[in-house]
């Protein structure tokens, strides 16, 4: 049957839609696949569902900074002083390309069919099968669930730098009480406050940056010219588990591993912001085109700054607790003579914390919430207030945040390496799956030849295999240390790896129940299609200002 075409003019961008094509495709679909089925599911009008609230200068500051947290300003000292300043830049240099590799991927899926309770598993149901939906849904809701305490326990331990008389229960209590708050509140009000609090971390790694300038040229209070001395003393790398070249080799696995954390669920955060956004299939793009300058700037440039400011073999970051509950940054800064601006500086990670936890308490209601629109979770979690929150998807989320008062009874580096392993081994799993959803959506798109995505990247598809192959690499040897004689012992070794059973199990339980799907769709059977109509009736079109430059700016704030 001949293909009927309709030119439809959006952003300057012809978008196509399919007309006596599409129901032929959908003819040919299995009953697995069916169309009618997912837009019952997707567009239930029983529910109401989640708003476009988010603005594209919304979109654009948490791509930016959304979820920089305690994992880059107080995490990379401990990832400094296991592998040096060497291991440190190449690691995280090699994690910003694996990471740049999925977000230009997952863009692309993402920006061409933004449905409401847009979600890489949502997109894994759609695109892959039902089970990796299934499975990825629930991986992203307890492994972002558990992130909220462990930003939240962090904060507390930067708290307790000034050694303050308050039990930090206290402190905990508060910081859980605002984040659910800012997270019962319509969508809007979580965009307009993730704006500032990105926007202070933003400005506090710019200021950091040239603090480490010019300390690096001998502008502090002594006069005293830093350069590259911490590269020549104590050395460019460190050794761990073993001396000579052994050692050093282990250092450099190690501290892949822990470099990875400050990564982690960062990428996903924008594809979940997809699906409340005003216009994604133009904001999308554009934030993924500017993510590789975050990338290069806040997370290599933080790691060459503090390379250069603080010694890898500093007792503050090498002692375990004390360590954690500090930042190579206070600890350079304040071996360097200048007053008062550390505790400023740990003001500013403690508002890190809580943009973070913020953050992903967002990210891991809306997954809870995909997971229902798919059919994986009771329909419950598919209800919405009129102005578009999840509550029930919000409330199941929240109750993670009990976790962080573990913080009151245990050693706090215990709870901090703790959370560290186990978040590392969901984010390397999730990394590797984005990348299947997105070989599979490429394929699909090819055999229906659909060629008008809104985003393209010239990296693909060799940086969803590069980043498939990386990360299954890394999250093979997340916890290699615990295999050493010295190391052994079985919590180590469950907290390390104890994400793997799980995530399988999940999954392969569901094939189980599941027995008749495929372990993937056809690709002419993946249906790319519902939902269309109602995104493209929801984009805008983009307006432009001539005149002068505080127009511009007025029309980015809008």
């Amino acid at each position: 049957m001949a293909e009927k075409k309709v030119e439809i003019g959006l952003d300057g961008e012809k978008v196509r839609q399919y007309g006596e094509n599409r129901n032929s495709a959908s003819r040919r679909r299995s009953s697995v696949v069916n169309p009618e089925v997912l837009a019952g599911e997707l567009f239930d009008e029983r529910y109401e569902r989640t708003q476009r609230g988010l603005k594209s200068r919304h979109a654009q500051m948490i791509a930016l900074g959304g979820t920089i947290g305690t994992g880059l300003f107080v995490g990379s000292g401990q990832t400094l002083a296991r592998g040096g300043p060497a291991f440190i830049l190449g690691s995280y240099c090699l994690m910003s390309f694996l990471i740049f590799c999925v977000v230009s991927a997952i863009i692309e899926v993402a920006a061409y069919l933004p449905t409401p309770g847009s979600s890489m598993n949502l997109f894994g149901f759609r695109y892959v099968s039902r089970s990796l939906g299934f499975a990825l849904g629930w991986l992203y809701f307890y492994s972002l669930g558990i992130l909220v305490p462990y930003e939240i326990t962090a904060a507390g331990l930067v708290i307790d730098y000034w050694n303050a008389p308050v039990n930090i229960a206290v402190w905990i209590s508060i910081m859980i009480v605002v984040i659910v708050g800012l997270n019962a509140l319509p969508v809007k009000f979580y965009g307009e406050t993730e704006f500032w609090f990105a926007g202070t971390k933003v400005i506090m790694m710019v200021g950091l940056l040239m603090v480490s300038f010019i300390l690096f040229w001998g502008g502090g209070p002594d006069h005293d010219r830093l350069g590259f001395r911490y590269w020549k003393h104590p050395g460019a790398a460190n050794t761990y588990l073993a001396g000579g070249d052994t050692g050093r080799f282990l250092a450099l696995l190690s501290t892949l591993v822990l470099s990875a954390f400050p990564f982690t669920f960062a990428p996903e955060l924008l594809i979940a912001t997809g699906g409340e956004m005003k216009s994604p299939r133009r904001n999308l793009p554009i934030a993924a085109r500017r993510y590789i300058y975050r990338l290069v700037f806040f997370y290599i440039g933080c790691v060459l700054a503090i390379s250069v400011i603080c010694p890898s073999d500093d007792p503050k970051i090498t002692n375990g607790g004390a360590g954690a509950g500090s930042s190579a940054f206070v600890i350079g800064i304040k071996n360097a003579g200048i007053p008062v601006l550390d505790s400023i500086i740990n003001a500013g990670i403690i508002i890190s914390a809580w943009s973070s936890g913020n953050s992903f308490l967002y990210l891991s209601s809306r997954s809870l919430y995909a997971l229902a629109l798919s059919g994986n979770a009771p329909s419950i979690f598919k209800a919405c207030t009129k102005s578009g929150v999840p509550y029930w998807a919000v409330t199941a989320s929240s109750l993670f945040c009990g976790l962080a008062y573990l913080n009151v009874g245990s050693s706090s580096s215990v709870v901090f390496n703790w959370f560290v392993n186990l978040t590392n081994t969901s984010g390397f799993i999730s990394w590797i799956c984005c990348g299947i959803i997105y070989l599979r959506f490429r394929k699909a798109c090819r055999v229906q030849s659909i060629m008008d995505l809104p985003y393209r990247s010239k990296l693909q598809p060799v940086g969803a295999w590069c980043a498939i192959v990386g990360f299954t690499f890394l999250v093979l040897i997340n916890g290699f240390n615990v295999f050493w004689p010295q190391n052994w012992n079985a919590s180590s070794f469950l907290t390390a790896y104890i994400g793997i059973p799980i995530f399988l199990g999940i999954y392969f339980g569901h094939r189980i129940w599941a027995w008749s799907d495929p372990w993937a769709y056809r690709p002419e059977d993946v249906d790319m299609h519902t939902g269309m109509e109602e995104v493209l009736a929801e984009e805008r079109p983009q307006r432009k200002i001539d005149g002068p430059w505080w127009k511009k700016i007025s029309l980015i704030w809008q």
